[in-house]
């Protein structure tokens, strides 16, 4: 009996430090300039130079591998900048993905964009708390079904891609799939080696389950 007491204590101490991920150290902090290798430093500049600041939040674990780095920074500025897809809507992805996976920087950084965006505040909300948002214009409805979809059933319905192609063209959809795809790569870095959010924020997001 006292065997299984004493086991009982451990799991609940395991799953209490799995279930507060961010609460520990940052894996992957900032690397001091001079402890940079070359490549990384490289890599640092092209940053700062296409950017204009130095890199931070999910760039800085990924200097750790300057070329991907590289790459992702391109990716980004394509599904960022120069994508088909208007920026009221691609914000709106973006913070799905980022509740899906309870990615706390990802949101701090994309829900005032997507409000300035023109994404309704209700709607936003809704999406922080887990919610589907009543009242959605077409296109965000549109968006939120593929984006839902294939995050939580790993697949998207004939009637969901009919839709967003229809809406969207082929491109649309390919460039939609793309920031929900790049937005999980970057959750799944972040998540990992537990960036942390900027000095003095609480976490914007609830934990799921509560």
């Amino acid at each position: 009996m006292d065997g299984n007491i004493i086991t009982l204590a451990a799991a609940l101490s395991i799953s209490l430090v799995l279930a507060s991920p961010l609460a520990a150290q940052d894996r992957m902090p900032p690397i001091p300039a001079d402890q940079m290798t070359e490549a990384q430093k490289k890599a640092a500049e092209a940053f700062a130079e296409g950017r204009g600041y130095q890199i931070r939040g999910p760039f800085v674990p990924l200097v750790r591998s300057p070329e991907v780095m590289l790459r992702a920074k391109a990716m980004s500025d394509y599904l960022r900048f120069k994508s088909v897809i208007e920026p009221r809507i691609n914000e709106m992805a973006i913070i799905i993905t980022a509740r899906e996976w309870t990615q706390q920087y990802v949101w701090q950084a994309h829900y005032p964009a997507a409000l300035k965006a023109g994404l309704r505040r209700e709607v936003a909300d809704a999406i922080a708390d887990g919610r589907r948002p009543a009242g959605m214009a077409e296109d965000e409805e549109i968006a939120y079904d593929m984006a839902t979809e294939i995050l939580r059933l790993k697949r998207v319905s004939d009637a969901t891609y009919a839709r967003a192609v229809a809406r969207f063209g082929e491109q649309g959809v390919i460039d939609l799939l793309g920031v929900i795809g790049y937005y999980n790569f970057l959750a799944i870095v972040m998540n990992t080696t537990r960036t942390t959010l900027p000095a003095g924020m609480a976490e914007p997001l609830r934990r799921y389950p509560e």
